[in-house]
């Protein structure tokens, strides 16, 4: 949708084909945050963290019904892999890469506070660390860029599937179906398929280049009953990879999890296995849902796009790949992986890649500063 957004404020003809519905698939089933990724500076990423902290930004201004500010708090126990130094220097690097603005600053939560942080245990509990970041409706976002895409005349066929595209000279000529066989022809073909990504390039000829990768699954939980005070990054006491509890709606969603997936895409569904996790994360660090039975509203699960690797998925690189069918004027362009939060930075990244291969066109619009709403 972002590059939908992209390609129509530059002056371009748009049809995006979507399978099933808007936000059917990860869109709609992601952490539900707008955020820099604070662990992605243990890898090193710093340009992808800062990319994001850019596009926070932003999207707090151009969307601030659909993103918003959140208190987020990161408890450091006698367990915790991570030393107070090294929390201290990884926030204040976060804060840096913001910029020190209002939306940047991390604290330290007294210790007379910490009875008040939605019944966190307390139980060798060192300190407590209170840093902004900011939340969405994931689904909701992504609908009010497709909205805004079609505000600037791109259409729109769902549901559609692509059956062949043949590349020439130049373009693309594709052959879908949208309940009835439809063709067009078009300058190039932008595959922002996700976990179908490589299904789509089975059908285009000739046979572009690919991505090995990895399909790897995040299962969500939903439970009842709402948190306060915000959002807590917490340490999942089996193996130590992060784990976000939540306010939701009315309820409380923890996630995530990094499950290699090796199945149809369409029939991703959490693992039992999964869901004691995150339960078990969940009870470890707030008491008071060990009592009784296990309570669970919903549970869902989405997946990435992770180039393949030998390593586990927590340590993998998160940028995006711009894979195209060729160097000079591509004709097809593969997006693999992205974040929620860069979407409108990767849209940009691909009309660059693609404007050798479009006509000159006056732009209409600035993604800048166009206004996104709920419906």
């Amino acid at each position: 949708m972002g590059v939908a957004q992209a390609a129509a404020a530059h002056g371009y003809s748009v049809l995006v084909l979507e399978q099933t519905a808007l936000a059917a698939g990860t869109s709609s089933r992601s952490s539900k945050l707008i955020h820099g990724g604070l662990r992605y500076l243990e890898t090193d990423q710093f340009g992808l963290v800062r990319e994001c902290l850019q596009e926070r930004a932003l999207l707090l201004k151009l969307a601030p019904e659909l993103v918003r500010m959140r208190s987020f708090y990161l408890p450091l126990y006698k367990s915790t892999r991570r030393g107070a130094t090294q929390l201290r220097l990884g926030l204040s690097l976060y804060s840096l890469l913001a910029g020190f603005g209002k939306n940047t600053r991390f604290r330290g939560v007294p210790q007379d506070e910490w009875q008040d942080l939605d019944g966190l245990t307390n139980e060798n509990l060192r300190a407590v660390f209170c840093y902004p970041d900011a939340q969405t409706d994931d689904a909701a976002l992504t609908r009010a860029v497709m909205r805004s895409a079609l505000s600037l005349g791109a259409r729109l066929a769902v549901p559609a599937h692509i059956e062949q595209a043949d590349c020439g000279g130049d373009g693309v000529t594709l052959h879908y179906h949208d309940g009835q066989p439809q063709q067009c022809h078009v300058r190039v073909l932008v595959n922002a398929a996700g976990p179908w990504a490589n299904d789509v390039l089975r059908r285009v000829h000739p046979s572009p280049p690919h991505c090995t990768v990895d399909l790897v699954q995040g299962t969500h939980i939903l439970v009842p009953g709402r948190l306060q005070r915000g959002i807590y990054y917490l340490e999942a006491p089996r193996d130590r990879r992060a784990v976000f509890v939540m306010p939701w709606r009315d309820a409380t969603l923890v996630g995530t999890t990094e499950t290699v997936y090796r199945g149809d895409p369409a029939q991703v569904r959490p693992l039992p296995a999964e869901i004691d996790y995150l339960w078990d994360t969940l009870a470890h660090y707030f008491p008071q849902h060990r009592q009784g039975q296990r309570q669970l509203l919903d549970s869902f699960a989405g997946l990435r796009v992770l180039p393949a690797h030998p390593g586990a998925p927590f340590s993998r690189s998160r940028e995006t790949i711009l894979l195209p069918d060729r160097e000079h004027r591509p004709r097809v362009l593969t997006i693999y992986g992205g974040k929620l939060t860069a979407y409108r930075a990767t849209a940009a990244a691909v009309m660059a890649r693609l404007r050798p291969s479009l006509p000159g066109r006056t732009p209409v619009a600035d993604t800048r500063t166009l206004p996104l709403t709920p419906a």
